[in-house]
């Protein structure tokens, strides 16, 4: 019997096993590394559960499965958890997930792993507002300022669904709010996440939802995934409240802040593992299809922190994944 076959039969996995939800957020706060592994407890989801190892978050649309980050596990049992959901679902979409993973699913079962975005790390231990890289974000506190914006952390909501209703009238999708890539705005789990709050005359005005990264159930970095702004404040109030969080998570020795997701931020060279005619699909998205979702825009904003960049991956069975990334598209709301 090979080291894996030991594992599984150690394991005694079965199709029945299935973790509770306070099991599920231990995992998550042990091996909960991910910027979206917080947002595999988002409604929905469905889940893949190893005792003993951790769990795969998953949504279904139009017959296609698709997978949201990283497993929620230790990265040495990645290819023990992934060999066995493969199994179950050899069909399966993964999205937004990092180079170890794709190594595995290429290497063991040759899928492809094309870059679907970048995400941006910034080290808060070095952070400052110097530089004149960082002169647009100067300016916006300045303006933020002068308008008489405060910002505040606040653990209730203020205002929140009436700035987020006016918000999603302004944006490239209008009929309705992401979802699977952007965790919703109501989640019955809302331990450890940070709302902070601008006010412009005592009223609320704009608000960024920080939700938290974990490792060995300590937090080690938070990602902004939920921000809205009132649609009368043009002046990068996103920046605004973002610096002023970051200080307060500076000040509390929280080592990291990560930018999350920016979808179709892509390198220029092609890895072995990838599919040249979806990268070239999705650079063509990203160039002509701002009309479906903000992809320059959110390029923009995100790269004023200057953050270190790291590639994120889709991996997928076909070399032209049609289908599935309609679905997606269906899935998260943007058609």
């Amino acid at each position: 019997m090979n080291n894996q076959a030991a594992t599984f039969s150690r394991l005694n996995i079965t199709a029945s096993s299935h973790f509770s939800f306070s099991e599920r957020v231990n995992y998550l706060k042990q091996f909960g590394s991910h910027s979206q592994s917080f947002s595999t407890l988002q409604p929905g989801m469905q889940y893949f559960d190893l005792p003993g190892v951790g769990y795969i978050g998953y949504m279904k649309k139009w017959g296609s499965t698709f997978v949201l980050s990283n497993p929620v596990a230790d990265k040495k049992d990645f290819e023990l958890i992934l060999n066995a959901f493969h199994k179950k679902f050899p069909n399966a979409t993964y999205i937004q997930v990092s180079k170890p993973v794709v190594d595995i699913l290429h290497d063991k079962f040759g899928m492809y792993g094309t870059q679907f975005g970048s995400e941006s790390t910034i080290d808060l231990s070095t952070w400052s507002l110097k530089g004149k890289k960082k002169q647009i974000l100067r300016t916006a506190i300045n303006q933020a300022e002068k308008s008489g914006i405060t910002i505040k952390e606040r653990f209730s909501d203020d205002h929140t669904r009436e700035i987020s209703d006016a918000w999603i009238k302004t944006r490239k999708c209008k009929s309705n709010e992401i979802r699977f890539l952007i965790r919703p705005m109501k989640m019955d789990y809302k331990e450890n996440e940070r709302h902070f709050y601008a006010y412009e005359d005592g009223k609320a005005v704009g608000f960024i939802y920080f939700d938290p990264i974990y490792h060995n159930n300590e937090i080690i970095s938070y990602v902004p995934n939920i921000s809205r702004a009132s649609a009368e404040f043009k002046q990068g109030l996103f920046y605004t409240l973002m610096t002023h969080a970051m200080d307060v998570f500076k000040e509390e020795g929280v080592p990291y802040l990560d930018l999350g997701l920016i979808p179709l931020m892509l390198a220029e060279e092609i890895e072995p593992q990838e599919s040249k005619v979806f990268k070239k699909i999705s650079k063509l998205i990203y160039e002509k299809g701002n009309f479906l979702y903000n992809f320059k825009g959110l390029v923009f904003t995100k790269g004023r922190f200057r953050g270190e960049i790291e590639k994120t991956y889709c991996c997928h069975k076909g070399p032209l994944p049609i289908r599935q990334l309609a679905s997606m598209f269906k899935l998260t709301q943007v058609i």
